[in-house]
């Protein structure tokens, strides 16, 4: 890789970034704005982690969100640890503990729905994971019933 390239993929992930604090900093993110960060920033290359902190901030944030950010949210953060990390298809303990540490700082349906993803889809995990993912069900998060019967639903069709 030239030092040219790295440049600019560096460019990229700060662009990337600095697009997600700004829809914090606009208290709303949108269908469109959903669609902008797929096309524009992850449609070629993996979310970096000062990305997916940023999302996980965004997440947290007060800001409205649509309904396209859930997917988005989910589909990124699990991409970020269990395929983009190698070995792929791993969470390994570093992981687990920084996935858990951002769920809680979020304590939303939104974070719950990308623990219980990433538990779908990984094919190891730390032992003490699933039992995390649980009890983060079990704090009364808002809206842990709905994703509950979301996450059920996506593993029977996964099954």
């Amino acid at each position: 890789m030239t030092f040219e390239r790295m440049n600019e993929m560096a460019v990229e992930m700060d662009r990337g970034r600095a697009a997600i604090v700004e829809l914090i900093h606009a208290g709303s993110v949108t269908a469109s704005d959903v669609k902008r960060l797929r096309r524009e920033f992850f449609a070629d290359r993996q979310a970096t982690r000062d990305e997916a902190d940023a999302l996980f901030a965004l997440e947290a944030s007060k800001a409205l969100k649509c309904a396209e950010w859930t997917a988005f949210l989910v589909e990124t953060i699990t991409a970020h640890v269990v395929w983009d990390c190698r070995p792929t298809g791993v969470v390994n303990e570093s992981q687990g503990e920084w996935l858990i540490a951002r769920a809680d700082a979020c304590a939303s349906i939104n974070a719950l729905a990308t623990l219980v993803n990433v538990l779908a889809e990984a094919h190891r995990v730390p032992g003490w994971f699933l039992s995390a993912v649980r009890a983060r069900g079990a704090r009364g998060w808002a809206g842990v019933d709905m994703a509950r019967r979301l996450a059920e639903a996506e593993m029977a069709e996964a099954a």
